[in-house]
């Protein structure tokens, strides 16, 4: 199947992805480590295989009927030791030198070089927090589901679990690490060229984990520092009666317990972060496009969308709800 075909059989679960999610279609050298690595294993365990095969042909072939079978001598005893043990010696020296390839192949995935860009990444029960760590406590932040890195710098995930075990996958970069509560977990890994891929949780972690999605969005440095640079900043003003109607209902009602918006007085720590919640192209770890409307749907009822989820459902009003959803996708 050609490249473009693949692209737009994907465009129909991530349609902002600019590759498909595979382990074969490698844009970093972590990456590119495990699809060589995948293909040894492909290619020896397939001659394996097919040596296997040709040899129980042969044996029922010419030895097919019990009638048919020779006579048990020394000779021929000696002969079938012989084969045996040299079958077992193979079977040793492959699975040893497959061993070593793999460790080799494995250790790039927690070891950095350089300047890393480090991003302790948490995984909750069904959404991805992610934190941007800095030498300077003014410019770390906080964000969630959806992350920027810059092309040709290595970026060093400090993996954790909030609840139970989660695992980060991303294909197209790395391979997976699980997210251990109680246990921190490193992976690394350099992005070569632009792109937005998709990442996800690979275990299995309750009722919403094939809803556990996440974007990653690798982009050239300077256009790196100028998302960080907008990160960093306190939330947009509302600019309307209605956005300010939105931002007053939040920051007075449970919204504010949960989530936090920079710059108001909600400092929650128990849902994602929305000081930029509308310059994200995804709500609810990928569960849809972000949009006013979407947002108001998952405020109304998030339950419907994302059943499961700890998002309680807020009481209010068609008018609350139209200033909130304003409000929210107004904070790019």
């Amino acid at each position: 199947m050609s490249t473009p075909s693949l692209n737009r059989i994907v465009d129909l679960f991530c349609p902002v992805c600019s590759d498909w999610q595979s382990i074969t279609n490698p844009s970093g050298p972590q990456a590119a480590s495990l699809d060589r690595l995948f293909w040894v294993f492909v290619l020896i365990c397939g001659f394996v295989w097919l040596l296997v095969m040709l040899t129980l042909l042969f044996v029922l072939l010419r030895h097919g009927r019990p009638d048919a079978a020779p006579p048990m001598t020394a000779r021929r005893e000696r002969r079938c030791a012989i084969a045996v043990g040299a079958a077992v010696a193979a079977t040793v020296l492959i699975i040893s030198g497959l061993t070593v390839l793999s460790y080799a192949a494995t250790r790039t995935i927690s070891e950095a070089n350089g300047d890393p860009l480090v991003i302790r990444l948490r995984g909750y029960q069904w959404w991805w927090q992610a934190t941007y760590e800095d030498s300077r406590p003014d410019r770390s932040f906080v964000t969630a589901n959806e992350i920027h890195i810059p092309v040709g710098r290595p970026v060093r995930f400090e993996l954790s679990a909030a609840d139970v075990i989660h695992s980060f996958w991303l294909p197209n970069l790395a391979g997976k690490q699980d997210l251990i509560p109680g246990r921190d977990n490193v992976l690394t890994l350099t992005a070569d060229r632009p792109g937005v891929y998709r990442a996800q949780c690979a275990q299995f972690c309750g009722l919403q984990h094939a809803h556990m999605a996440m974007l990653v969005i690798a982009e050239p440095p300077e256009a790196f520092d100028a998302w960080r640079d907008h990160q960093i900043s306190e939330a947009a003003e509302a600019t309307t009666d209605e956005q300010e109607r939105g931002r007053q209902f939040l920051t007075s009602k449970a919204c504010a317990a949960c989530h936090t918006v920079r710059g108001t007085v909600a400092s929650g720590t128990l849902g994602p972060d929305l000081t930029h919640v509308g310059g994200r192209r995804f709500l609810a770890a990928g569960q849809l496009p972000l949009t006013r409307g979407t947002l108001a749907a998952w405020i109304a009822d998030p339950q419907t969308i994302k059943p499961g989820n700890y998002m309680p459902l807020v009481p209010m009003t068609a008018d609350d709800l139209n200033a909130v959803s304003a409000y929210l996708a107004a904070l790019k």
